[in-house]
């Protein structure tokens, strides 16, 4: 009997931690990736002195659901919170600086910003979303008991970016990296407590038409902007130390 207290124990345990979304034994947070890479890149020691002016014009993708004009912004915050190179804007000079230049120009703004030249920049970051690989990795299980079903199972997809670093002088590529991240999935269920609960009843010689039932589901996964932004902040970070003395 000692046995079956202990099921029952453990399986209204399962069910309370579905219903109250803290199911840890069969589902692990899938997000911290992103953002230990952004902490990495924060405390890198900031470049003292000229930094390298780069820039980059258009991180391509080729993901349906992850936009190449987000991928190039997610590409140019990592490098500003890198503090290592003198980030010049190129993708959108026509709605910002262009646009104040004519401004100050025609008369209507103050400011010399129309007789200053733009920073050339001296390297150009290439960036393309080159793989992405779904159910790389399937896992599932589960378990009766007495007709309670307890079940888990992990999916997991990957994506690779490759940057190229151009030498805007000559147009020669001299270096290279390609990242690869993981996008995980986790999902846990139970169901059947109440088959459960009865099945013991029954054998104790005990009957309820109102045994109680119980049926939770819970499912968390990592979105492909995510894993892209962890890939960024890790081929930065590899950018970065490329780029020291």
């Amino acid at each position: 009997m000692k046995t079956k207290s202990i099921l029952i124990a453990a399986a209204l345990s399962v069910a309370l931690a579905a219903c109250s979304g803290t199911m840890d034994p069969f589902v692990q947070p899938a997000q911290a990736d992103a953002t230990a890479g952004a902490l990495k890149l924060k405390k890198l020691p900031r470049k003292q002195g000229e930094r390298v002016a780069v820039t980059i014009y258009e991180f391509r993708s080729a993901l349906p659901n992850v936009s190449a004009r987000a991928a190039t912004d997610m590409f140019k915050t990592a490098l500003v919170q890198s503090g290592q190179f003198r980030v010049v804007e190129r993708g959108r000079l026509n709605e910002g600086v262009v646009r104040e230049k004519q401004l100050q120009q025609g008369g209507f703004a103050s400011g010399n910003a129309a007789q200053t030249q733009l920073r050339g920049a001296q390297y150009v970051f290439e960036g393309t979303l080159s793989e992405a690989n779904q159910s790389e990795v399937q896992r599932s299980g589960g378990i009766g008991v007495a007709g309670m079903q307890i079940g888990g199972g992990s999916n997991k997809d990957s994506i690779a970016i490759d940057v190229r670093v151009v030498d805007a002088a000559s147009g020669d590529i001299v270096d290279a990296i390609t990242v690869r991240k993981s996008i995980k999935a986790d999902e846990a269920s139970i169901s059947g407590v109440g088959s459960l609960l009865g099945t013991v009843m029954a054998q104790r010689g005990k009957s309820s038409p109102y045994t109680p039932d119980l049926q939770a589901q819970q499912r968390r996964a990592e979105g492909a902007d995510s894993a892209l932004r962890a890939a960024i902040d890790e081929a930065v970070l590899q950018l970065a130390k490329r780029f020291e003395p």
